[in-house]
């Protein structure tokens, strides 16, 4: 077949009918017997016909050109036009190759775009007249009027075949994308879901943890304590342990709601604006040196979000100095209000010498997830050391949330 009608509009074989399945030989052998049974039918007529019969050499002509059409439909799929032209050319000097013609014309309307099916068609009238010339059984006007609209009735049904096959294959395709697009869905909302329990479980631990650390290094490099202030010490330790757990089951208790499980337990309570003040003070018994200065009028009308938001960056900012700026001096400070908006500084100095001891372990998340956090928020902020040496954590928050 030529490649010059080789489109993108060609209808791609079915994968169930293709000529190299079992359904497609099955197919293309149904195809072949049909083809010769009608074309025996066809030719019964003029073997009948006793005023103007077929000679001996017409009536084989014709049985082997029919033969020759038929066994070319085996080839129908791979190469519609070529076998279309060729049962055309056939039928110039055979009947019961007609059948097998008309076949081809609908496969070719099947597989190919109107273009070439319409050549073909056309060929058809020459061919047609040839063969009445040819055919002593028949006139020219007879023929024509019995097969032009039995290849009508051919491109027609192979058009409805091809239009067919091609809503099925939109809709498969709608379909696979339909399913694709729900996978891609629900994974975002996996990952989206184990980041929330990250960041979450980051802000709830790293603290806790970080306030367990200082309290034990304060125990270890002061051995003379007194009895009295080692007996407190453990006391502050067993708390932070304790809310830490408490904390831990809060957030991780999404992960057991499955059928079949005990009830999640509930969750932690969100904290507010008003806790940093509390989360002040537990810093401070850990020794840490802080200044706080909070101003936000009004105070009680600080939107939930906000105050978590609020809240988680001051949380991180000082779980940072204590792993790695222990000792020195922090100050926090929180301003604001309904017109101006939420402004966190949370400012430590850089420590003369490093830290006795191993420094606690630290991934660098939490900061990117305070980015990502004041991001969703439509905030900015900034962290690093300023001109002074100063390292700040510099956080703006709008209030309408």
């Amino acid at each position: 077949m030529p490649a010059a009608w080789i489109s993108p509009g060609d209808l791609p074989q079915q994968p169930s009918t293709g000529p190299g399945t079992s359904r497609g030989l099955l197919v293309d052998a149904a195809g072949c017997l049909a083809a010769a049974a009608l074309g025996a039918l066809f030719l019964t007529p003029d073997l009948r016909d006793s005023s103007s019969p077929l000679s001996t050499t017409q009536f084989v002509v014709d049985i082997s050109c029919g033969a020759l059409a038929c066994i070319s439909l085996w080839w129908r799929r791979r190469w519609p036009l070529g076998v279309a032209l060729a049962c055309a050319a056939l039928g110039m000097v055979s009947t019961s190759a007609t059948p097998a013609g008309l076949l081809a014309l609908s496969s070719l309307a099947v597989y190919r775009p109107l273009r070439p099916v319409l050549l073909v068609a056309v060929l058809w009238i020459p061919c047609v007249l040839v063969f009445a010339a040819y055919s002593p059984t028949t006139g020219p006007i007879a023929v024509f009027l019995l097969v032009t609209p039995l290849v009508v009735a051919a491109i027609g049904w192979g058009m409805f075949l091809r239009a067919r096959r091609q809503l099925l294959q939109t809709l498969r395709e709608r379909a696979t994308r339909a399913e694709n697009d729900q996978r891609l869905h629900e994974e975002r909302a996996r990952t989206a879901e184990r980041t929330r329990i990250a960041r979450e479980m980051h802000d709830v631990l790293a603290h806790r943890i970080s306030l367990l650390a200082l309290h034990a290094g304060g125990l270890e490099v002061r051995p003379d304590l007194p009895a009295e202030k080692v007996r407190e010490t453990a006391e502050l330790m067993r708390m932070t342990a304790r809310q830490a757990l408490e904390e831990l089951r809060g957030v991780i208790g999404v992960l057991r709601e499955e059928a079949g499980q005990d009830p999640a337990p509930p969750a932690a309570p969100q904290p507010t604006l008003s806790d940093i003040r509390r989360l002040v003070e537990e810093t401070r018994l850990a020794g840490a040196r802080i200044d706080l200065q909070m101003v936000v009028d009004p105070a009680n009308a600080v939107p939930s979000a906000l105050g978590r938001d609020a809240y988680r960056i001051v949380q991180e900012a000082l779980t940072n100095i204590g792993k790695h700026a222990s000792g020195s001096t922090a100050w926090v400070q929180v301003t604001g209000g309904p017109e101006k908006g939420l402004h966190v500084i949370v400012r430590n100095r850089r420590p003369l010498r490093p830290t006795a001891g191993p420094t606690l372990p630290g991934s660098g998340a939490g900061l990117l997830g305070l980015q990502e956090r004041v991001a969703l928020a439509g905030g900015t902020l900034v962290h690093g050391p300023d001109a002074s040496g100063d390292f700040i954590v510099d956080a703006e928050l709008q209030w309408q949330r």
